[in-house]
């Protein structure tokens, strides 16, 4: 047992002898699962309305009933700037549109939008700043006929006494609006999205499987090294079994695969709130058999690879290459039928199955058994074709 600490003990030290090794165990994959994950954008609960500068110059009631309209659209989110505040935003083309309600908004519903040329969500916007005027501008048409009405029976004492029946008529009129009878019903469609996706979910267990695949792959390239080097026939000089070097080697380099997993589901939990913590027993099955096939893979790669070089580009383009049919990348049921049959073969494929069963799906150890097994069958195969063909020179 002591061997093998040693053995497993050497290895870590070699692979992480240069401080760039901690850029792709951590550093990296922690960048990638955070970006592609949505970190950067605030995930699925951003407000993803389009940004609308406001400038109130009337600062009426009317007015103020205008951005409460454009509060409630689904298509702009409005931000009230001063004018020179929201002039430079403008020319910084930091939003499409800014809209200029003028000092005389009260009498002459007159708006001013300003907009980006060539730019499509602009259209949107003056959309939806018609939608809102038009929604304002009913209110006031019936105030206006109703304080024109009661002028023509008993004349107004002053404008102060005529612009607070406007403004008691126009609230009248936008409740009884507000209780019309719908027209018009909306209903949104319920049919579920033929692609489960969940940018977070995806990208914490499609990174994980990445960064911890390729490495684990690369075990290859070791026994390479040490084979070019001398070192591992040397060491079959001691009195050292090959069972005893291989469980060293593939059980150390197993177990910093693990660490590694483990630090990506910290992240997921505490940094996106996904829920892996919900079937530990089921997550640790996972990502032990998602490991030992990866090393199994390199194991068996060992054996044919002539040198560290030809190790090393091979570990990295089977890496990528099954990361990307696994579904680790994209959905895999974007692919064509034919391709999401034939990734079968490949361990990735399994893990990411596997891994999103959990963290989106909440199975428990029963819902990832088949997952697992596949994988722990990758494992077994890879390894005795490893183990078979296993040699020191």
């Amino acid at each position: 047992m002591a061997k093998i600490f040693a053995i497993a003990w050497k290895d870590a030290l070699v692979r992480f002898a240069s401080r760039s090794e901690l850029l792709f165990f951590i550093i990296l994959p922690l960048v990638f699962t955070f970006i592609l994950g949505g970190g950067l954008t605030g995930g699925q609960d951003v407000d993803r309305r389009l940004r609308l500068l406001v400038t109130d110059e009337a600062a009426s009631p009317l007015s103020a009933d205008l951005l409460a309209a454009l509060a409630k659209s689904e298509t702009v989110q409005a931000e009230v700037l001063a004018r020179a505040e929201a002039q430079r935003e403008f020319d910084d083309r930091d939003a499409s549109a800014w809209l200029t309600i003028p000092g005389d908004f009260s009498e002459t519903l007159t708006l001013n939008v300003k907009t980006q040329p060539n730019d499509l969500n602009a259209q949107a916007a003056e959309r939806a700043i018609l939608a809102a005027a038009g929604e304002v501008g009913l209110a006031n048409s019936a105030a206006q006929q109703s304080a024109a009405e009661a002028g023509r029976l008993r004349p107004f004492a002053d404008e102060a006494e005529r612009g607070r029946y406007l403004d008691e008529a126009r609230t009248q009129a936008q409740a009884l609006l507000a209780d019309a009878p719908d027209r018009l019903e909306v209903t949104r469609a319920a049919t579920p999205d033929r692609v489960p996706y969940d940018p977070g979910a995806n990208s914490s267990a499609g990174q994980l499987i990445t960064w911890v695949f390729i490495p684990l792959i690369g075990i290859s390239a070791l026994f390479a090294y040490e084979r070019q080097q001398g070192t591992l026939r040397r060491l079959f000089t001691t009195p050292t079994e090959r069972a005893t070097y291989l469980l060293g080697t593939l059980g150390g380099q197993v177990a910093v695969a693990l660490a590694q997993m483990t630090l990506l589901v910290l992240f997921g939990v505490f940094v996106m709130r996904l829920n892996w913590g919900q079937a530990p027993a089921a997550l640790a099955l996972m990502l032990i058999a998602s490991a030992l096939a990866a090393a199994a893979l390199g194991t068996a790669l060992g054996t044919v690879v002539k040198s560290e070089g030809q190790a090393n580009g091979l570990s990295i383009m089977l890496g990528m290459v099954m990361a990307l049919f696994g579904g680790c990348w994209y959905p895999i049921e974007l692919f064509p039928e034919a391709v999401r049959t034939a990734v079968s073969v490949i361990p990735t494929k399994w893990a990411m199955q596997g891994l999103l069963d959990i963290v989106l799906r909440g199975q428990e150890v029963g819902g990832v058994l088949l997952e697992a097994g596949v994988l722990a069958g990758f494992a077994v195969v890879f390894f005795a074709i490893g183990v078979w063909r296993f040699h020191y020179e």
